[in-house]
């Protein structure tokens, strides 16, 4: 589980929330989205979590290039 928990540009539904999820615990992206679905049938606060997670999960490019810049600063 080394990978970065980011949303990816592709296989996105709304937000890529879902996708970033099953890409950072290496299970599929239909699996992660029918137990969110699931869980709106339950009471509690799924779509607050999803909405933050929207926020704080920076999309993959923009990780990506974050990434760059911190090693290109690092080696000087």
């Amino acid at each position: 589980m080394s990978r970065k928990l980011v949303r990816p540009r592709e296989g996105r539904m709304l937000a890529g929330v879902c996708a970033g999820l099953a890409r950072r615990f290496n299970t599929s992206a239909f699996m992660i989205r029918l137990l969110f679905l699931l869980s709106l049938l339950l009471p509690g606060t799924q779509v607050i979590v999803y909405l933050v997670l929207w926020v704080l999960m920076p999309n993959e490019d923009r990780a990506a290039t974050r990434y760059q810049d911190a090693g290109q600063r690092s080696a000087l």
